[in-house]
């Protein structure tokens, strides 16, 4: 009896992991979120002078999966660029799914 009340413990436990997925709406980082990019990531050819001269790359059409990895490094602090660390450190979880979704979207 305990192992299977165990059981449904366990495939409750991966129904709610499954459902706190967070989906990325492009539409919601278009209307809403990605003011906060543009500046930089918009521009051809920008380059960045803090805390060095810094080429900023374009990241329209990047992989959704690429800009989240990118974000989260930022957040964690494995990617070292200040400016970016401190936008990605006010991002939640779905912020950075929607900027990804819109990012990989674009040309």
């Amino acid at each position: 009896m305990k192992k299977l009340f165990a059981l449904l413990a366990l495939a409750s436990l991966a129904q709610v992991a499954a459902a706190t997925e967070v989906i990325g709406n492009a539409k919601d980082a278009h209307d809403k979120k990605v003011a906060m990019c543009i500046g930089c990531h918009a521009i051809p050819g920008y380059k960045a002078t803090f805390p060095e001269v810094y080429q900023v790359p374009m990241i329209g059409g990047q992989s959704a999966k690429y800009i989240e990895n990118a974000l989260k490094e930022y957040q964690k602090g494995d990617r070292k660029h200040p400016s970016m660390r401190g936008i990605a450190g006010s991002l939640s979880d779905q912020d950075i799914a929607d900027l990804a979704a819109y990012y990989s979207q674009q040309k």
